[in-house]
């Protein structure tokens, strides 16, 4: 599956400017969001703003920006399922081949001498792992990133064959589960230690 198009929304920018740059100039779409939007449009990279592609405004202070059928839809749907691509064409969704997500920073937030609670539960990050756990699922069509150490190599396969071969795809799909994993295990810890204060 060629890689036409990306959704690139990341906490951790590290290397995130130079992928977006690679990704233009083999000729992928970049979708974006807030922040990552901002350092990738100001790098001078052509990026849509993913209320562009959602009809709908970030709203409540960002906690709802992604969580949207035109965004899941065109991560999940199964292409060579007909009645998926049908779907797709009657509700007017375009797929989304590649999502890079890393996480809002909660292990960072907790470990600050004095967090509050309120602080810490803002930083449980909702619609990444949504985005992740989707493209992770659907790996048979959509490459997920969640380590920046993974850029170089994605970029170059995409480069040089337009695409990303099957199992780095599942390898990919593998790091990710264990990375929400990871991440809902640090928070589950957190509220543990909370209640038995």
């Amino acid at each position: 599956m060629k890689i036409k198009r990306a959704l690139i929304s990341v906490s951790d920018k590290t290397g995130v400017v130079e992928l977006a740059r690679r990704l233009h100039d083999a000729g992928v779409e970049i979708v974006s969001t807030g922040g990552t939007m901002k350092a990738i449009k100001e790098a001078g990279i052509p990026v849509t703003y993913v209320s562009d592609v959602t009809g709908f405004p970030e709203i409540m202070d960002g906690r709802v920006k992604t969580l949207n059928p035109y965004i899941h839809g065109g991560i999940l749907a199964v292409r060579d399922n007909p009645a998926h691509v049908e779907a797709m064409k009657q509700h007017k969704i375009t797929g989304i081949d590649m999502v890079v997500v890393n996480l809002y920073p909660f292990k960072a937030t907790i470990s600050k001498p004095d967090v509050t609670l309120a602080e810490a539960i803002e930083n449980i990050d909702i619609g990444g792992p949504a985005m992740i756990r989707a493209a992770a699922k659907n790996f048979k069509f959509v490459t997920v990133i969640t380590n920046p150490a993974r850029y170089d190599e994605v970029a170059e396969s995409i480069a040089k064959d337009g695409c990303v071969g099957g199992m780095l795809r599942m390898q990919l799909a593998q790091e990710a589960f264990q990375h929400t994993s990871e991440y809902d295990n640090c928070i589950q810890n957190y509220l543990t230690q909370q209640i038995n204060k």
